[in-house]
């Protein structure tokens, strides 16, 4: 193979990764100085001109002219006798430079040659794509859905990079097929076996984050700050905001006019109820909203246990607890306390019990089904219908009769 054959391929090489003319050069000088070092053992004597351009490359050998009979070491010198056949007015301590040809490489040496140029470039671009990304964590990408698995999406972005979307990320109603545009955050970026592995999310509430701020002008000129972001996918979500400025309102701002702000994010996470509430160090009222739309009576607060018991009406518990208990799980949340519903009572506040309390009598992995739904007490489940509580858990109806036969029993006793 010619030079010039050589380095062309690496330049349509080049014109097909976008690496520039430097670090192809760079690569180039490195593979070669690598091949002279197997064939000579050194490469500091050599000298090698890399013009990516115009396909050429040169490289030239520097040996002292010694006088005939005092050879020493041949690789970096020569005798006088030698030198004057190169060219005929050479004089001894002088220095000879002459071109190695590409001829005198073998023909397993040009593969080899290649084979690592391949491999450089193959190397540089994993290294350029992880860096690329390594800087995107946390921002959202547009791709194109390329291959839709079960446990995961493959995706690719505009310069065709593979990015993996996981089942885990993915909203619950997600659903894509092959040429889909797919919006999602860089959750991160990971090196596995010299290969960079970068992770889209759409559950993270990062995502609803820069959803925000694309949206709402006032988050993204830092007019309104987000204090905090707790989400279900796909159910529901909770937005802490507040502003600096009086006339700003940040509600009102973030939701728009008849919602026109807010809409759209909803739309793109699979209409996600979105809750926006109005950021307080008070940590009542901070409950109270987060509980929205419960009407709360009245709170206990203990602040060394970060728990809140909140009392309400019996019909405002199940608004409180919200369906599947995503309300009420996403209020503790969002505002850092665990929070317990109780209902309150003409004469006052009616004591309750928690319902790990009658693991005694009822199966943990019963109590664990009313845990899910937010049901954590005795009087959270008898505030709910049957109906719902059916609806709500995998329990059978016998097995619901019973736990309120059981939860009832308690309260008759007192």
């Amino acid at each position: 193979m010619k030079t010039s054959d050589l380095i062309n391929s690496f330049s349509e090489f080049k014109e097909l990764k976008n690496i520039d003319r430097e670090t192809l050069m760079h690569i180039l000088e490195e593979v070669f100085r690598a091949t002279l070092v197997k064939r000579y053992g050194s490469d500091d004597n050599f000298d090698i001109i890399v013009n990516v351009d115009q396909g050429d490359l040169e490289i030239f050998r520097n040996r002292l002219i010694v006088e005939d009979g005092k050879l020493t070491d041949p690789q970096r010198e020569i005798e006088y006798s030698e030198a004057i056949k190169i060219e005929d007015d050479f004089e001894v301590g002088e220095e000879l430079s002459e071109p190695i040809p590409m001829s005198e490489f073998g023909r397993r040496e040009i593969l080899s040659i290649r084979q690592n140029l391949v491999s450089k470039i193959q190397d540089y671009e994993k290294a350029n794509i992880y860096q690329k990304y390594k800087e995107k964590v946390g921002e959202i990408i547009v791709g194109e859905v390329y291959q839709p698995w079960n446990k995961e999406i493959l995706v690719l972005d505009e310069e065709k990079i593979e990015l993996t979307l996981p089942k885990s990320e993915q909203i619950p109603n997600d659903r894509y097929r092959k040429g889909d545009t797919l919006r999602a955050i860089v959750l991160k970026v990971e090196m596995k076996n010299n290969t960079p592995v970068i992770t889209l999310s759409r559950t993270s509430p990062i995502f609803l984050e820069r959803l925000l701020e694309a949206e709402v002008p006032e988050i993204y000129d830092g007019l309104i700050t987000i204090r905090n972001i707790v989400r279900e996918p796909g159910e529901r979500a909770k937005v802490a905001v507040e502003s600096y400025d009086d006339r700003i309102d940040p509600v009102g701002s973030c939701v728009g006019v008849k919602g026109s702000r807010i809409h759209g994010i909803v739309r793109e996470l699979r209409n996600e109820s979105i809750d926006v509430i109005n950021y307080t160090t008070r940590t009542d009222v901070m409950i109270q909203r987060a509980l929205n739309p419960a009407k709360i009576s009245s709170i206990r607060i203990n602040e060394e246990a970060k728990r809140a018991e909140v009392f309400m009406d019996p019909d405002q518990v199940s608004l409180a607890i919200g369906k599947g208990g995503h309300n009420i799980k996403l209020a503790s949340k969002l505002v850092g306390y665990e929070i317990e519903v109780y209902r309150s009572s003409d004469e006052g506040f009616v004591d309750d019990v928690d319902l790990r309390d009658f693991n005694d009598e009822i199966d943990q992995w019963v109590i664990d089904e009313f845990i899910k739904i937010g049901c954590d007490t005795a009087k959270s489940v008898l505030a709910l219908p049957k109906a719902e509580l059916l609806n709500r858990t995998d329990l059978e109806e016998e097995t619901i009769d019973e736990v309120i036969r059981i939860l009832k029993a308690e309260f008759d006793d007192e």
